[in-house]
């Protein structure tokens, strides 16, 4: 069976460009022209990746609103936006919403097809390792993977799903360094630069001091990415 590609793209043209491109190669397509159509889709079939554009006609954030309602069906469903907006606004609230990938317009058509590879070879990567415990603690941290709460001392830390994500594979092994690369891979947003991991991290500290403020767990490895620090003996 076909994997299923929702499009939510407005302009007639550039939907068809897209379709027949992504049809040509295998896959099935799901080509919607607004936010109301492409809900009723997604109520009744979910994509195995999405491309949303951000404005739909008159809907200045409709395909912002479309991710949040895929974020709810499914917290890891790839979600590209391939959009003409290129403000840092607009990405700041892509990362946000755990979007995968924020390509801007124009887009090569083969260089479209590419990332859809590479990200749902990503995507089918992560459903098939191996199952590994839900909950662990290290030291003052508890960790649920299932529920995707995280505490420290015993309360609660406010992370997004990237955080978490973030969080959790820094945990799995305490003082192993987690390269800029592999933590790139772990935020599921493609190609991620390192002052965008720095940025997830500061946020990260920050949450944790706010309930620690003596809170020093990750540690920072210059050039090369971070490390959970074990607890002292």
């Amino acid at each position: 069976m076909a994997t299923v590609i929702a499009i939510v793209e407005d302009d007639p043209d550039q939907r068809d460009n897209y379709s027949d491109v992504l049809t040509a190669h295998g896959y099935d397509v799901r080509a919607y022209a607004d936010k109301p159509s492409a809900l009723a889709g997604f109520e009744s079939e979910l994509p195995a990746l999405a491309l949303l554009d951000i404005m739909l006609g008159e809907d200045m954030d409709g395909g912002f609103d479309l991710c949040m309602e895929l974020r709810k069906l499914s917290p890891t469903l790839p979600v590209i936006f391939l959009t003409a907006r290129d403000s840092d606004a607009d990405r700041i609230s892509s990362q946000r919403m755990t979007a995968w990938d924020y390509i801007t317009k124009p887009v090569s058509l083969e260089f479209l097809v590419a990332r859809v590879h590479a990200l749902l070879r990503i995507s089918e990567q992560l459903q098939q390792q191996p199952a590994e415990s839900t909950a662990f603690t290290v030291g003052a941290l508890e960790l649920n993977e299932s529920s995707m709460l995280v505490a420290w001392r015993g309360q609660p830390v406010n992370l997004t799903l990237t955080e978490f994500w973030i969080i959790e594979s820094l945990t799995r092994h305490p003082g192993h360094v987690r390269t800029y690369d592999a933590l790139s891979d772990v935020t599921r947003q493609g190609l991620v630069e390192r002052n965008t991991i720095n940025g997830y991290i500061r946020r990260i500290r920050n949450k944790f001091r706010e309930l620690d403020p003596q809170f020093d767990r990750i540690q920072t490895v210059h050039g090369t990415g971070y490390k959970w620090e074990r607890d002292p003996e």
